[in-house]
């Protein structure tokens, strides 16, 4: 699977975003996939944390950003897209041009659209939740009688009631 995923994270990259400078991880499920990526395109590597550290040089961002990069940022999962996208305007207050992120998988919520419409960074993702609930379907790991409630929890998980 992790080769799936950096090679697919490549591809996309050389397809999207060919005049790349820099990689950048969002930490700490991401690094170790940026980290791949940027080995495999013989590109710098960062990451970005979504606090400062509490102690040394109270790093936001671990590496260097050259004023004007092109960075793409590398992320694991997409829920609203607040977290993937403060490390956006961190890594542009750091001077980078983010040309845009890929990441593993979203659960699609509306929030996350409307924040990445809103942030203007494109955002590209390997796998979303309505074709995992597919496959899932498919493959007969769930039933017929399972998609409307799974459907319906991504509709607006944080007042989803599982009697519903």
């Amino acid at each position: 699977m992790r080769d799936f995923i950096k090679r697919e994270f490549v591809r996309i990259i050389k397809a999207k975003y060919p005049e790349t400078e820099i990689i950048a991880g969002v930490a700490t499920g991401a690094i170790a996939h940026a980290a791949l990526v940027a080995q495999e395109l013989n590109l710098p590597l960062v990451y970005v944390r979504p606090n400062p550290k509490q102690h040394g040089l109270e790093n936001l961002i671990e590496g260097v950003i050259n004023p004007g990069q092109r960075a793409v940022v590398v992320e694991d999962l997409i829920s609203t897209g607040k977290s993937s996208l403060k490390a956006v305007e961190a890594l542009e207050k750091a001077g980078a041009h983010v040309e845009g992120m890929v990441a593993i998988f979203t659960y699609g919520f509306p929030v996350a659209e409307e924040n990445f419409k809103n942030s203007g960074c494109e955002l590209t993702t390997l796998g979303n939740y309505n074709v995992l609930v597919d496959l899932a379907l498919k493959s007969g790991y769930i039933k017929e009688k399972d998609v409307n409630t799974l459907r319906k929890w991504r509709e607006d998980p944080g007042k989803w009631r599982g009697d519903e």
